[in-house]
């Protein structure tokens, strides 16, 4: 259950070829429900803003996540993901990771060197620090999500193509895989809205079912908003919905 708050937090957190302009801006805010079957089980937001590292103009990224009412009951969530990311590049500087997730807790920050392809990881709760080797244009798990909006001509993939990042989570280096599966009109609280939808490629098991059992739906405009994100799991299922928004860069479009 933890990898998969994890995950969730991640997604909502997601969603060849030219530069575009850019999706988002400081003072975008999402704020999504979460719906374990037919129960609201908590939330998640996202916040961008605007901030200094080393004497460079990034966005700091934040996404919280968190359990309510019965569901706090009976597993407690208190998620905290942080990411610096360069203006320029789209790639970051630094990571944090404050987690709760039913007495699992993790307390890291995260260095990167993009110069030397490194990053080093402060583990907090252990006391600890450790260089790692990662490929160059290496995203962490916030990074990732606004990273993949800006992808270049994101608009031009076809149904069936996939899109391929490096990202570093939990002490190594994935290639995490986005696959298009296609566009739709969905039905939301905020009217009918034309989406790209798409699948990451997730380990079947002991969390999903199969290896294309999460799928997110997105704006299919130049903002890329997250709007649902589906999930098959081993035991049940689970569903997020954008629930409110603000500071967006660019119109949002409504059909009806």
């Amino acid at each position: 259950m933890k990898k998969f708050a994890s995950f969730i937090v991640f997604l909502i957190t997601i969603s060849s070829y030219s530069q575009k302009e850019d999706a988002f801006g400081a003072g975008e805010w999402f704020k999504f429900r979460i719906h374990y079957g037919f129960v609201n089980a908590g939330y998640a937001t996202l916040e961008v803003k605007d901030a200094t590292v080393n004497n460079t103009k990034v966005f700091h990224v934040i996404g919280k996540g968190y359990t309510t009412g019965v569901s706090r009951f009976f597993f407690k969530v208190d998620d905290l993901y942080e990411s610096y990311i360069d203006k320029s590049t789209n790639n970051p500087y630094q990571f944090v990771r404050k987690i709760d997730e039913g007495g699992y807790t993790k307390n890291q920050e995260g260095f990167f060197t993009p110069s030397a392809n490194r990053i080093l990881v402060k583990d907090y709760k252990n006391d600890t620090e450790k260089t790692f080797v990662i490929p160059k244009n290496t995203q962490d798990i916030m990074s990732a999500f606004y990273y993949l909006r800006n992808f270049p001509s994101i608009d031009k993939i076809k149904p069936g193509e996939s899109v391929a990042i490096d990202m570093f989570f939990d002490e190594e280096t994935t290639k995490f895989k986005l696959k298009f599966i296609g566009r739709e009109d969905i039905t939301t609280k905020f009217g009918t809205i034309a989406t790209m939808v798409f699948r990451p490629l997730v380990q079947s098991g002991r969390v999903f079912k199969e290896q294309e059992s999460v799928t997110v739906w997105i704006s299919d405009d130049d903002n890329k908003i997250p709007l649902r994100i589906q999930a098959s799991l081993a035991v049940g299922s689970i569903k997020a919905d954008l629930d409110a928004f603000k500071g967006l860069k660019n119109p949002f479009k409504v059909k009806q």
